[in-house]
């Protein structure tokens, strides 16, 4: 069990990072959306490969994975108009600025974005498996510019760094016990129900992808974003095949 814990601090461990970066360097809007688009690829890959068809494989043609996507998106997309109505509208924008006052909802809604592919990270390792180093790296790579961006707005607003470290890492310590509880809360679940988790997860990133990173990535990176995004597919793309390769 503290093997998943780990892994999901490990992922998310990008978020102290760019709190880290975010507090010290200037790092301009277009580099942010660019890195942003890379991520974007990677975790396009993340969803179609590692969730959606091992979620459809486990299926068996149930419809446990449509059902599984649908749930996943119409849950994220209440919960996050929900955050967003509270002040967290601006979370992941490059160009927003935070308030002290907003913490609650930043918190809320970073948390909301990043559990579930926490718990996907933990539903790796039940069974003796072996986390998925492709969801790992999207995770990561999803998470720096967020933290950067969120950081710059926190910067503007007078936070002080202790404070912004503080909260990612209180961030990172609650997505990791997401991971915790993905593999605590599974460990014996069917297959069927791991299908729909999994469906799940990946239809909520994938209404996340749709209405944040990849708008953010394409208003600050320009035209260029469309080919950091395919880099990050191709890149994603070598990591799965390098995993499944058969060991000798």
């Amino acid at each position: 069990m503290l093997n998943a814990f780990f892994w999901g601090f490990v992922a998310t461990t990008s978020l102290i990072i760019g709190g880290s970066l975010g507090s010290r360097v200037r790092i301009g809007r277009r580099t942010l959306g660019l890195i942003m688009a890379f991520g974007a690829g990677v975790l396009v890959i993340a969803v179609t490969y590692e969730l959606t068809y091992e979620a459809v494989t486990l299926a068996k043609g149930s419809g446990m994975a449509i059902l599984g996507l649908l749930i996943g998106a119409l849950t994220f997309f209440f919960s996050d108009l929900l955050i967003s109505k509270m002040g967290a509208r601006g979370r992941k924008k490059i160009a927003g600025s935070h308030d002290s006052n907003l913490v609650v909802p930043i918190v809320l809604g970073t948390i909301l974005d990043g559990i579930p592919e926490s718990i996907v990270i933990g539903m790796g390792l039940i069974g003796g498996g072996k986390v998925s180093l492709a969801m790992l790296v999207a995770v990561f790579i999803s998470n720096l510019p967020e933290a950067i961006a969120g950081t710059s707005g926190m910067v503007a607003g007078a936070w002080s760094r202790t404070k912004i470290q503080l909260l990612w890492l209180i961030i990172a310590l609650v997505c990791s016990l997401a991971s915790l509880a993905g593999y605590g809360l599974f460990s014996n679940a069917s297959h069927l129900t791991i299908a729909f988790i999994q469906a799940f997860a990946g239809g909520a990133i994938l209404v996340m992808l749709a209405n944040t990173m990849i708008p953010e990535a394409f208003e600050h990176g320009g035209k260029l974003a469309g080919i950091f995004t395919v880099l990050g597919f191709i890149g994603a793309v070598c990591v799965v095949l390098l995993e499944k390769l058969p060991s000798h």
